[in-house]
């Protein structure tokens, strides 16, 4: 972990290598505008950036001789003390740089770990990032420090030279690592039977997806008037917070982001799973991005990896093509026509409100087809019955009537199957779509 002063910024340079032949789906400007974000994201002082465009790899460095060499008296005179790089190091390309530069140096994968670790704030949250940590040390211990060769244990004659320092620690990391995974089973199996509860009381679950720093937290507080910490940073939401309104629930997740090393994905698994089961998944798009193209195809790849295969394709599916505010006045005419022509596209800003009440419509239709709405006609004698909608279902209504209540519930399929064979036969109960 990078340990930082209270109140001291640590002056750092973020390089972006663009090395030939290599295919990201991000341009090198927008790797290296994110990578520098996700630096700021965790109070660094951005004192250098560069795109280093470069022929091939070298394995002891990763960068060539005659970067470093160029590199060298840029971090003396800005005071350097940290380089971050937006590629994946080796150890041993880690552990080179640092002597040569002779200041701490990380890849991006070890900087997205930093930004959960700052972000998590419950214990689940916590627990993930400490996955991932150790996932992502694990795969380092080799060759990384010099006392890896010391061995210990082998008592006795033909005991054998016992078990080395590497092996130790990597038996260590693998008992936590094992500790940690049964510890998430547990909050997967909590967060299973609060799903089962939800649908028995069916109030329609709302998922917000998107790249990070979209606006998901913002446009969650300005749907539920919330105060979720919403801020113009990367990965600023980490931990799911699900309030329950009247009519529906709203989950806001962890933000995407390109090239999420497998390992990240995984441990917050258990967070992303609350997508798998929403009625609705609205995708927040920055449409004021140049990338947004890239960011979405990034974010329907980590979908698919859930198993949300052809998501974009799906009823449930709906894209909110955020930030509009930001946007020319010939941009917000394209994106209007796109919103005209594509129905499962909305065109709002969160921070503005502009297009809320399209959004709102557009969500109610998207719900429509998960969980209709019915009037069930219920005698006042009928006391069981009516206690079972309030268990069972979501009530939106009630009109009273001297011998008979008409409730307007929201009932999913499998609900309303159940309270059919309930009062099949009863010829005083009547139940009528009207939605």
């Amino acid at each position: 972990m990078i340990e930082i002063e209270q109140n001291k910024r640590i002056n750092a340079c973020v390089i972006c290598p663009s090395v030939v032949g290599e295919c990201f789906s991000l341009s090198a400007e927008g790797r290296l505008a994110e990578i520098e974000g996700l630096a700021l994201a965790i109070n660094l002082n951005v004192a250098y950036k560069e795109i280093v465009r470069m022929r091939e790899i070298k394995a002891s460095t990763y960068f060539s001789r005659g970067f470093i060499e160029k590199i060298l008296p840029i971090v003396t005179q800005n005071e350097i003390e940290l380089m971050v790089t937006d590629c994946r190091l080796s150890p041993i390309q880690q552990r080179n740089l640092e002597r040569e530069l002779k200041i701490k140096v990380i890849d991006r994968t070890a900087l997205i770990l930093e930004i959960f670790g700052e972000r998590a704030k419950t214990k689940e949250g916590s627990l993930q990032v400490e996955l991932a940590h150790l996932t992502y040390q694990r795969s380092r211990l080799v060759r990384s420090w010099t006392h890896l060769e010391r061995q210990r244990g082998g008592a006795g004659f033909l005991g054998g030279p016992g078990e080395t320092q590497i092996e130790l620690d990597r038996r260590i990391i693998d008992d936590k690592i094992t500790r940690i995974k049964k510890d998430l089973e547990k909050v997967k199996k909590t967060r299973d039977i609060q799903r089962g509860a939800r649908r028995k009381v069916p109030y329609p679950v709302v998922a917000l997806v998107g790249y990070t720093n979209a606006g998901k937290s913002t446009l969650f507080n300005y749907l539920t008037k919330s105060d979720v910490m919403a801020a113009d940073t990367l990965f600023a939401t980490l931990d799911p917070t699900i309030p329950s309104g009247t009519d529906i629930i709203i989950s806001d997740t962890v933000g995407f982001i390109s090239d999420l090393p497998h390992e990240l994905i995984m441990a917050f698994r258990a967070t992303l799973e609350e997508v798998l089961s929403a009625d609705v998944v609205l995708h927040v798009r920055d449409v004021a991005n140049p990338d947004t193209g890239a960011q979405k195809a990034d974010v329907l790849q980590v979908l698919e990896s859930l198993g949300l295969k052809d998501i974009k394709y799906s009823e449930k599916y709906l894209e909110v093509l955020n930030k509009a505010d930001l946007l020319s006045a010939e941009d917000s005419c394209y994106w209007q026509n796109k919103t005209a022509a594509e129905k499962s596209k909305v065109l709002i800003s969160a921070l503005t409100g502009q297009g809320k009440d399209e959004l709102l419509e557009c969500i109610e239709q998207k719900l429509m087809f998960a969980h209709p709405v019915y009037a069930v006609t219920v005698p006042v004698s009928e006391g069981k019955i009516s206690a079972w909608l309030y268990q069972n279902c979501a009530v939106n209504a009630v009109e009273n009537n001297e011998n008979q209540n008409t409730y307007k519930v929201t009932i999913s399929c499998a609900v309303l199957a159940r309270l059919k064979r309930m009062i099949d036969g009863n010829q005083h109960i009547s139940i009528k779509k009207i939605q």
